[in-house]
């Protein structure tokens, strides 16, 4: 059996870890097994010594999608579900909000290259969800705590989804209190049994 890769894509604390541990909690009931990938990649870059958040490279951007893709195909080893906190536009997005927040341009080939490795690891989705930034909601407990930066980080995801043209479903705050992880799970089991 192929695994059901499902990713979650947004900004920082916009409640993906959140609802990606009730749709965990939801999928383990129906009793299929889940691996969920870490959200530390870019922690464990930085620890490496790759520049992040404001200052991100594309070395890094390269390191975090390859390390996250690594992770997703060995999870894939022994789940039914794997579920992808953060996928691959999340670093591109970071990137490019960094690049924003210095006034740079991003270099054409680098860029390129990047969003061809975006393109190639999302290709292996079977749904994408993505959440949407709701700046009433306060920041939780993270390391940026800059509104514009990472309003930037929402946009850019928002707008790299559409111009690669990838399917996806955005999650709103709203959503968190409805059924939606109901519908979520539904859709996510359906697609594990198929």
């Amino acid at each position: 059996m192929v695994a059901t890769r499902v990713a979650f894509t947004g900004t920082h604390s916009t409640g993906k870890t959140t609802l990606i541990r009730r749709v965990e909690m939801e999928l383990r009931a129906t009793g299929l097994t889940v691996a969920r990938t870490p959200a530390s990649f870019a922690q464990q870059a930085a620890e490496l010594g790759f520049p992040k958040l404001h200052k991100q490279s594309p070395e890094c951007t390269e390191w975090i999608i390859a390390a996250s893709c690594a992770a997703v195909a060995e999870a894939t080893l022994k789940a039914d579900v794997v579920l992808i906190d953060r996928s691959a536009v999340d670093p591109l997005a970071y990137y490019m909000a960094a690049l924003e927040r210095s006034g740079q341009d991003p270099d054409p080939k680098v860029m390129d290259g990047l969003v061809r490795l975006v393109q190639a690891h999302a290709a292996t989705y079977d749904r994408l969800y993505a959440t949407v930034l709701d700046p009433s909601v306060p920041l939780g407990d993270c390391r940026d705590r800059d509104p514009d930066y990472r309003a930037s980080v929402d946009r850019n995801i928002h707008s790299l989804m559409t111009s690669l043209n990838l399917p996806h479903q955005k999650i709103t705050s709203t959503d968190f209190n409805g059924n939606a992880v109901a519908v979520m799970v539904e859709r996510i089991t359906a697609k594990a049994a198929a």
